[in-house]
């Protein structure tokens, strides 16, 4: 009698699959352990002092060994931001599947806004570690270093998006995009700076909506109001609302799916050229 053949695991099974859970698996491990380096170094932060604190004790702390520690960390003043790699990336996803209608500097606020999450996920140690940076010189200078890759992430994209026949004339722009994105960061670092010295209390979302109105109404004119919407070879603009001037009448054309706020704004601008 004939022997049903043997099929391996390993060919019966998609590739892609297992790979790609072994993936979020590794990065959930990752991230966990740095999660756990963060608090053995915060604890004898607190305890001991920055200074007297060495990466010996905080890898034996955390129970693993040092070259573990430096696998994860390159410093021990490293080791009390564990999350901003992987915010910076989500903060940087946000960017990259904005709708075409939204006004780029709205999706900055949005991807600032994963910065305030991580903060939010776990408010007493965010305090604490507010606490550490406002007393060590070297956190503070870690945590400066991290926020400046915030702004020249929102800097690039802010530039990608102005609306030239609004900055046709000299080479503004950069300076712009750059000014507006030190804004947007600076505007959520105020508000969460408050909401830690608070304790981690309020209503930080309202806040950060009220502060990011501010930003919006200062320096929303020159940024393209929508993205380039494209169709084979030719691009067209991809705005929230067309407005055109019949005597003395404006007639403005919008998507259904456009927002309100963005279409008012458009109507808005088209006035005030009107006066």
């Amino acid at each position: 009698m004939s022997q049903p053949a043997k099929t391996s695991p390993r060919a019966s099974a998609p590739s892609d699959v297992p790979e790609s859970a072994a993936g979020t698996r590794a990065a959930a491990q990752r991230l966990k352990m740095r999660r756990e380096l963060a608090a053995a170094a915060m604890e004898l932060f607190a305890t001991k002092g920055y200074e007297a604190t060495t990466v010996d004790e905080i890898a034996a702390t955390a129970g693993v060994a040092r070259r573990t520690f430096f696998r994860h960390f390159r410093s021990k003043e490293e080791a009390i931001f564990p999350d901003h790699d992987d915010t910076l990336t989500r903060a940087e996803a946000v960017l990259d599947v904005a709708p075409a209608h939204e006004h780029p500097l709205d999706t900055v606020c949005r991807g600032i806004k994963e910065v305030m999450k991580m903060y939010a996920a776990s408010p007493a140690v965010s305090v604490e570690r507010y606490r550490l940076t406002r007393e060590v010189p070297a956190l503070r200078e870690r945590e400066i270093a991290s926020v400046a890759r915030y702004e020249r992430l929102f800097t690039r994209y802010l530039l990608a998006h102005f609306d030239e026949t609004e900055h046709h004339d000299g080479n503004d722009d950069p300076l712009l995009a750059e000014v507006a994105a030190s804004a947007v960061v600076t505007a959520h670092n105020h508000v969460l700076r408050r909401w830690l010295r608070a304790g981690g209390q309020g209503d930080v979302e309202a806040q950060l909506d009220h502060a990011f109105s501010i930003v919006r109404k200062t320096f929303g004119s020159g940024i393209g109001a929508g993205r380039t919407a494209t169709t084979g070879s030719a691009a067209t603009p991809a705005a929230p609302a067309a407005v055109r001037a019949e005597g003395e009448v404006l007639v403005a054309v919008a998507r259904t799916d456009a927002p309100l706020d963005e279409v008012m704004r458009t109507i808005e601008e088209a006035l005030k050229k009107r006066r």
